[in-house]
Formats: structure tokens, sequence, C-alpha cells
């Protein structure tokens, strides 16, 4: 049943009621005429030995032969654009799935998965009537190409990700990578990728409560944006993607169709850049939050009044992915009207309409007898709501249904939808361990020079916390509203972001993403396993219970044998770490070729980890508590320190030097750790907890001081005195490390639990609220004004227009450990985090992403936020005839979308209905109070 008359009804030679054989069209007249300029299945038959550009699509020779034997002819040119869209490497996986079936073989046994790896997110239970879904995924080379609608568009497909499990989205996250700080590219890419994640996010209302900003050479041209997404659930409102019951409608609801995208992941996103990338910026979607924020709540509300039988998300591959994954995953056909989508461009052919990537759309499964009651929910919501096509059964021999596409008419598509989704190229690519490896793993930072005395240890401080990567990032932050609706606990620069999911319980959970290209430079396994143990440790010291894990693996491209070295050692370490760790991955991404002509970036693989709060109000914070009077807590540092400097942050920001081994991980010692921490947290025993990993115990400490504003007083252990031990003290980089304050009193309870978790412990020192410094014990002594100054001004300084903060190392004595002969301190050529007069201008606060640059014509998307078009949003010469005959709502005018009265509102969602309230900031008692402007 559908909307329109049905064509092929009317004329049944329009669709063939079996699938086509070889043979079928072996002689048809005028074969080498276009029906109406368009190629259709009869003409594919007729004409075999026609050229097509499927090189240029992506598609290797043997792979456009496997097509051809599929279908027995031919592909149609709108075949052709599917098949090279569903098999390119972004959605096919067809270079990665041979090792990430790890994920799969090595999974701990877990009673809290509803939905994991294959599902367009994971989800997992919390509490008997709540479910979270989370994912990371990248958007990396449309956020290069163009920084603004990259990023934006990035944090929307992960939004809908989300949406499409059943969830309400709650909070996002952004790990970002980029080139060198003082870069003029990272001018250009880094003010419109902040603003873009900002501008889309904070105009759908969602608090972004974490993240990583990066700086690295290895990015130069090819930054990595990363975008995450929580939802909320209720445990009976899980949605499935699967096209079941034949007769049911397919509906596509959201925004029109577009050129924009077109392209995207198959010749954008699976191919590496050259120096003609800036030419392919027509492939970069263009987003629309306000239309995005309409679609959640019409979605949210067909599922709450159980209308939707199926549901599916267009990001990625558009249409093609949506119709072939949903009627694959089911084993029944489709039947589709390509003429009835809405289109912002009435010019567009069949093959841009299936490939085309435009944004804030969702495809439906409906009930015949719902489908009415589905569109008048969209129209009260103000979205386009239009049938295009039918569930079709599966073949009467039992095998799945077809695919069949029509456009006025003619067919263009007739295809078995598992041979796009499962039936793709599969490769066991060469793997070489990569031939420097070696020698860059017998370059060990423990033999550079390194600070001897305390005039240079006290420079070494301030010049590591004024270095990009280790400084305030509240340049950032400030884009991003974290504390909209009310929930979040704790955000940026917290070691995780927690949000508050039950306000009844307090129930909640914390969040972190983090990973360390350079540890999986120098060694993939362990640096997967560390960037997993740091994720788990940032959700311990919260006081989170870890129970579930997502990741986004960056990697250069897979046909260089050792780029695939380092992605199979990456995923066996991060396999072999869940499995250690007792926690689950429940799906995630991988985002191959990110290199620049040969030079790939570092093999990166990010990982998320979401933990469990039964009550929101024990969480740990990582700032020092201010005391009434002289009072003070007792610092203690968990976990064990060794001489652990290869591929630190000390090392490359000092010396430039990446070499050697990254640190030792030990996953029963995190286990064990974050243990101890749940438990110290439930029965009040720690006033702060901050973990230790890039810049030592000395980014820990200046970072939990300045947080209130809180000085402290540190004695250096007697095993690391003398020489540069007090250097090793504070900078190494020792994983499974833990800094926490602990409440007088509280001290000898507390270190006997230690004792019980079998977590090593030390007495380092005590806060100092009434000394407004840090003072390591014959050392040195910083007053917080000054590491204030170091701290903040770095950002703002390469970003915002203000002279960066530099400090000069004082010619004194150091201490050469085992140096290499001819090595040299390259303390004077290390100074990338003091450039020169290369400034951004501010990032626009408003994104000018509306439907009226979302309705653009194809090439007139904007290469940056505030140079938006004002095309209006529709076409004055469209004929009322040509519009789409089905109920459909027209689009929203420019600006922002009021939302529906309350009464319209209908009842609220049982997930989120702390979204009712209003609230824009933390409720007194349950939340932390964004903090004072003399505290940023």
């Amino acid at each position: 049943m559908t909307t329109h008359p049905d064509p092929v009804r009317e004329n049944p030679e329009a669709v063939p009621a079996q699938p086509a054989a070889p043979a079928r069209h072996a002689a048809v007249p005028a074969a080498t005429d276009w029906a109406d300029g368009v190629d259709t299945v009869p003409r594919a038959a007729g004409t075999p030995e026609e050229l097509q550009p499927y090189a240029e699509l992506g598609l290797a020779d043997d792979e456009y032969d496997r097509i051809r034997h599929i279908l027995g002819r031919r592909p149609t040119q709108s075949e052709l654009a599917m098949y090279s869209i569903m098999w390119s490497e972004h959605c096919s996986y067809k270079s990665s799935k041979v090792h990430l079936r790890q994920f799969g073989e090595k999974a701990p046994p877990s009673d809290r998965m509803l939905a994991g790896i294959g599902e367009n997110a994971g989800v997992v239970r919390i509490s008997d009537e709540l479910a979270v879904t989370f994912k990371v995924e990248s958007h990396n080379h449309p956020s290069f190409v163009e920084p603004y609608q990259g990023a934006a568009t990035g944090v929307g497909g992960i939004v809908r990700d989300i949406l499409a499990m059943g969830a309400r989205p709650v909070a996002v996250m952004d790990p970002l990578r980029f080139g060198a700080a003082d870069h003029p590219d990272t001018a250009r890419v880094l003010p419109g990728v902040v603003a873009g994640v900002g501008g889309y996010g904070n105009c759908l209302g969602l608090p972004n409560i974490g993240g990583e900003v990066v700086f690295d050479p290895c990015y130069q041209g090819n930054p990595l944006v990363n975008a995450l997404c929580l939802g909320v659930l209720p445990v009976d409102r899980l949605q499935k993607k699967e096209a079941t019951g034949p007769g049911n409608v397919v509906v596509l609801m959201g925004a029109k169709t577009g050129r924009d995208g077109i392209g995207g992941v198959s010749v954008l996103a699976s191919a590496t850049f050259t120096e003609g990338s800036e030419q392919r910026r027509p492939s970069v979607q263009v987003g629309d939050p306000f239309m995005e924020k309409l679609l959640i709540e019409a979605c949210l509300e067909l599922y709450d009044a159980e209308l939707v039988v199926g549901i599916q998300d267009l990001g990625g591959a558009g249409l093609t992915c949506a119709l072939t994954e949903t009627a694959a995953s089911a084993g029944t056909g489709m039947r589709v009207w390509l003429e009835r989508v809405p289109l912002r461009e009435p010019s567009m052919e069949p093959h841009e309409i299936l490939a085309s990537e435009s944004q804030e759309r969702m495809l439906l499964v409906v009930a015949p007898e719902k489908l009415e009651a589905v569109l008048k929910t969209a129209e009260k919501w103000g979205v386009w709501a239009t049938a295009i096509g039918e569930v079709t059964a599966p073949e009467p021999d039992g095998s799945p249904g077809r695919l069949h596409i029509t456009w006025r008419d003619h067919l263009v598509v007739d295809v078995p939808p598992g041979s796009l989704v499962d039936d793709g190229p599969v490769y066991a690519r060469p793997m070489r361990e990569p031939a420097d490896l070696i020698l860059l793993q017998a370059d060990r930072a423990e033999t550079l020079p390194r600070p001897g005395d305390p005039d240079t240890l006290r420079e070494t401080v301030l010049r590591m916390i004024a270095s990009p990567n280790l400084c305030d990032k509240t340049w950032v932050t400030e884009q991003y509203d974290r504390y909209v609706l009310g929930n979040t606990v704790l955000a940026q620069p917290e070691d995780s972001g927690v949000i508050r999911i039950d306000e009844r319980t307090g129930l909640g959970v914390a969040l972190s993403v983090d990973g360390n290209g350079r540890y999986a430079r120098l060694d993939p396994y362990q640096g997967a396993k560390l960037a997993l143990a740091e994720a788990y440790r940032n959700v311990a010291v919260t006081g989170a219970t870890p129970i579930a894990v997502t990741d986004c693996l960056n990697f250069g491209s897979p046909e260089d044998p050792g780029v695939m070295w380092q992605f199979a050692e990456a995923v066996r370490g991060l396999a072999d770490g869940c499995a250690e760790l007792g926690i689950p991955v429940t799906g995630g991404n991988v985002s191959f070729y990110n290199q620049t002509g040969a030079a790939a970036i570092h093999p990166t693989p990010v990982v998320g980890v979401l933990g469990v709060l039964e009550n929101v109000a024990d969480r740990v914070a990582s700032g020092f508590v201010p005391r009434a009077g002289a009072d003070h807590d007792q610092l203690f540092l968990l976990g064990e320190t060794h001489v652990e400097l290869s591929g630190s942050e000390w090392a490359w920001v000092v010396h430039q030097h990446l070499g050697g081994v990254p640190p030792h991980v030990d996953l029963d010692r995190e286990k064990q750790l974050a243990g101890l921490l749940a438990d110290a947290a439930r029965v009040g025993h720690l006033s702060s907890a901050h973990d230790l990993s890039d810049g030592g115990l000395a980014q820990s400490l200046v970072e939990s001081c300045l947080r209130h504003g809180v000085g402290a007083r540190i004695a250096v252990p007697e095993r690391f005195e003398g020489t540069s031990m007090p250097f090793v003290f504070l900078f190494s980089e020792s994983a499974g490390r833990v800094l926490v304050s602990v409440p007088r009193g509280h001290e000898k309870a507390f270190t006997a639990l230690c004792g019980e978790h079998g977590v090593p412990w030390e007495l380092i020192g005590v806060t100092d609220p009434t000394a407004d410094a840090l003072e390591v014990h014959g050392q040195f002594r910083i007053s917080l004004d000054e590491l204030r100054e170091a701290y903040t001004g770095t950002l703002p300084a390469l970003f915002g227009g203000v002279q960066p903060f530099e400090v000069t190392a004082p010619a004194v004595a150091e201490v050469v450990i085992d140096a290499p002969a001819g090595g040299v301190d390259q303390d004077a050529a290390a100074q990338a985090e003091a450039p020169g007069a290369t400034t951004a201008a501010e990032p626009t606060s408003e994104p000018a992403t509306s439907r009226q640059q979302a309705e653009q014509t194809d090439g007139e998307a904007q290469s940056a936020p505030a140079s938006a078009g004002t095309a209006p949003s529709v076409d004055p010469t469209e004929e009322a005839g040509d519009r789409p005959a089905e109920r459909a709502t027209p689009p929203v005018r420019t600006g922002r979308v009021a939302a529906p009265s309350a009464e319209a509102a209908g009842p609220a969602d049982p997930a989120g209905s702390h979204e009712a309230s209003g609230a824009d900031a933390p409720q007194h008692g349950d939340t932390e109070q964004p903090p004072a402007p003399d505290e940023r």
C-alpha cells in the first residue's frame, strides 16, 4: 500500500515479477536509446559491452567483474553507484572485517548488552527500566575539506545513529586531533571544526561533556574529527532496522534530498588526500540542526505510539544504505518509486538521489493502517514525510527478496539487497611490521638529557603546562554548551563527563574517550591497551563502574602492509584488553586512508568507555576542594612510578623525540584500582581523584590546584631524591596511577581499603588552601597565578590574537643519562608551542546552518559558516504538480524553530522527561555548577 497510484499494478511490465535472469532481456528493441535519459535494467541487459566508470568510483577490476556476475549483466548507472558506495572501505569494512571478528570471539559475557556490533549503536542496560546507547564515529576527511560543515554533520550523523536505536540523545563528546598548533593550516581547520561541533550540538540542545584536543604534525593535512553521542531509552523501546512484513510501507522522513554529499563515502572517505583534495568540497554534506531537532522529537513520538516497525538513519551512503540494509537484515525485498523522494533540486538523476548524503533524514517501515498517523505526526513537527515504497516478500523458493527501484515507470535497479550489504569483498591484506620500528624502539627517551636541578625543573613545569597538548582547553570548550538540559554532573575539564539519567534515583553514567597516537606508533598492541586503560581509569576516578566500550580506529591506507600490521595489532590489543577487563566492545567505527600522499598518520585507536554511577551525588571530581580555615586534605599517589619517558609529552615538547617503548600496562592492576576508587567514593573517603597520563604527576597537580584555586605542598619520596630523579617523579607517564585527596580522619580507613584491593599507595603531601601556590619541597615553589598564566594563555595566543606565553629555560646544569653519541639537548629547537603571529579569526558563535542553507543547489556549499547562502527554501518556479502528492509538510522557515506547546507535545518521553523541566543549569545538590570566571 502506498499513497501514490501504483504504476506497477497499472503496468506490470515496469517491474519483473521474478529476479532478472541473464537472458531475460537478451533482445530489447532500441536498447541503445536511453529511456527518458535514464539507464534502465532492460537497456543494461542489451548493452553488455558498454564502458562504465567503475574505477573512478573506487571499484577494482575484480570487484566490477563480481558485480556483473551477481547481476548476470552489466549494472545500470544507478546500480553501479550503489555498489561503489556499499562496497567502499567506509561502508563494507572489506579490509578490517577479518580482524574485527576478534571483538565478538573474545568478548567477555555480559548480561547488560541489549544490542551490539552490527547495529547502529551498542545498547547496554543500566537498570531494570533504563538502557543507554553510545557510539563514536569519524568524520575526518570531510572536516579537512570543509571544517565547519564536516564537523557539524559528523555530530548530526552520530546523533541519528543513537536516535535510530529508540533513544533520546542526551550528550555528545568530541575527540579532535590536528596538525602542529602553529601551522597555518591548523589555524584554518581548528576554528571551523570547533565552531561546527559547537554550532550543531548547541542548536540541538545537547551538552558537550568531554573529548580531546591533540596537536601533532602527523595529522597535518589529515585532522581527526571523531564524535560520540550518548542516548537514553526505556528497555522496552529498543528499535530495530529490519524491514519486516510484506506490504508494509517505506516512508522517507526529514529533510529534502539534494546533491550535497554525493560520493562522500566512496570517493572522499575511502581514499587518501592529494593536492587536489580541495576540489572535493561538493562531496561534503550540509547540516541543518534545527531540522534534526524536529526529526528527533517526531521519531520519539512515533516510538512511544508504537507506530514504527523498523527504522534506519540516512548518513553515509544515504538512501542506498538505508534501503539495502533494512531489506537485507529482514531477508525481504522492496519496491521503491524514486520519483516520490522530495528533492531540493528537481534536475537530480536517479543515481544522484540514491547516492546523496543529504542530512537529517530517516527511513521508516510502517504498517499500512498506521501510515496516516505517522504522516500526521510528521506534519505536527514540521518535517517532510513521504511514502516512497513498500516491503515485498521473499522469493517463493525461500531466498531473500529483491530490491526493485523505478524512476518514472522505468526500472533502474533490480538487485538482491544482501549482495550490497553482506556479500561484498573481504580482503586479508598483506601485513608487515614497519621496517623502522626496531630502530624506533631502540631510541629510548629515557636516555635523553633531563632536568637535574630545581631551577630547571621549575621552568620545565611551566613550559610543559603551556605546551599545546597540556594547556588549558577553555578556548575550545567555552564554545560548547556543557550544562543544557540540567543533568550535567561533570564535564570538561574533568577526567570524565557524568550525566544524570534518572532524577528520582540519581542513577547516572560516566563517559571518557582517550587515545595516544605516539604510544600506538611505538607499539600498536600496547598502545591500544594503554588507550583502553586510560579511558577505563578516567571513568573509574569519578567513582563509576566501567561496563562497556566503543572505539574509533583511525589509521592510514589499508593497502600499505605496514599500516595493516599496525591495525591488526591494535585490534588484537583492544580485544585482549577488553577480555582482561571484562567489558565488551559494543560497536564502533574504522576510518582508513588517513594520510596525505604516502605519509600516514600515527595509528590512533580512540577508545570510549562507559561506566555506571548508582547515585551521581557520590561522584568524585578532579579538583582539590577548598576547606575552611587552615584545614587540609592529605594527598595520596596510587599505583607505582617507574622511569618511563618514551613516547611522553615531555620527550616530544622538549626534544621533539619519538622513540623507545610505551609505558607498561597492567590491566589487572587497573581493575583493582577501579574497584578501590568505586568503594572509596561510596563511603566518602575521597575529596578528589585525578588520573595520571600525559604530563605525569606534575600535570595532574597543576590541574587539580587550578580547578578551584587550592594550593598544595608535595614531598618527593626518598627513592626519588637526587640528580634527575625528582623529574622522573613528576613527569614519568607510568600507567595505572591516580592522585587522590583524602579528608582528614579518613586516611586510616582509606589506606586499609587500599590494602584490601591490593593497590600500592604513597602519602606525598597535603592541600594548602591558604598558600596559593604549588610547592615541591626542596625543588620549587610556583604561585597559582603564575601557573594559571602559563596554563591558560596558549590557545588564545594561537587562535585568538594574543601573544603566547613563553618560558625560556635558563642555562643551568642538566644531568645526561646514557645519552647516545652525538645526542644534544634540542630545547632551542623545540619551541613549537610559542609560534609567531599566525592567528585565526574568532569563529562565529552562531552557525549559519538553516533550512535555507540545507536547500542550496549543487555547487553552493559554503566554505565558512559566516558565508551561508540565502537561496529561498522553496523554488518559486516549482509547479504544484511536481511536488509529492502524498501528505508532506512544507519546509520550516529560516531561523530557530519554536517548540510546540505543552498540549501539542503529547506524553512525555519516559527516558527524557528531565528535559521538560527546562532547567539549563545543574540542580543544586546533584550536579556541579559551572566554574566561576576566575576558575576557568
